[in-house]
């Protein structure tokens, strides 16, 4: 599968690799939003590298984390840190429906 298709299954969607430090900082950061995210592990992956290659062809270098919500590339780890740090980072999530209950 391509990336589009693998992130028009789910409202959250991370694309990491296993090792990344900064990866699992981001996939926590949601973890505790009680988000629920397809997380695709690039280094895992038989087609791994063929969807890196296709997230560096959307503009993302690094690679990852890829972060994708609601279908839309949002980018990564600084671009999702400045959400958070704003305060809109529940809300995108609220509006994807990635999380439905936020207290």
């Amino acid at each position: 599968m391509a990336v589009m298709d693998l992130v028009g299954q789910r409202p959250l969607v991370i694309f990491s690799k296993s090792n990344c430090c900064i990866c699992y900082s981001i996939k926590q950061l949601f973890y505790g939003f009680g988000a629920n995210p397809a997380i695709y592990e690039l280094d895992q992956l038989q087609n791994g590298k063929q969807l890196e290659r296709e997230l560096v062809a959307l503009g993302r270098q690094p690679s990852v984390p890829a972060v994708f919500i609601g279908g839309k590339l949002v980018g990564g780890s600084n671009e999702i840190m400045s959400l958070q740090v704003k305060g809109e980072l529940k809300s995108e999530l609220l509006r994807a429906r990635a999380i439905h209950i936020w207290n």
